[in-house]
């Protein structure tokens, strides 16, 4: 399947902003900096697998193949798209760590 480039950079876009929110959100209501850095992983995980939740304690092996074999037939496209989002999932935390530095207590 053919992917244009307005799709790409509108993607790119979506998952930044996205994720930079919620990566912000999180940080404010937790106070925990780092958590969606963290957390981005296994959206990703979510995302990209084809298998029911259940199956990862069912026949973990298999699953984690599973998972492993659709990372890696991955598009370019969607490799930049989901790099995106972590993109902002980290500069979340880098703003909340200068809006803190600043003294902004809030936050």
């Amino acid at each position: 399947m053919e992917i244009s480039i307005v799709h790409v950079i509108i993607s790119m876009l979506l998952f930044f902003i996205l994720f930079f929110g919620i990566g912000f959100i999180v940080n404010m209501l937790l106070r925990m900096t780092w958590v969606m850095a963290i957390v981005y992983p296994l959206v990703v995980i979510f995302i990209v697998d084809e298998v029911k939740f259940i199956e990862y304690f069912r026949e973990p092996s298999a699953t984690f193949s599973k998972v492993v074999n659709n990372f890696i037939s991955l598009q370019p496209a969607d490799i930049i798209i989901l790099s995106s989002g972590l993109i902002g999932a980290v500069l979340s935390g880098i703003t909340m760590k200068t809006l803190r530095k600043r003294g902004y207590r809030m936050f």
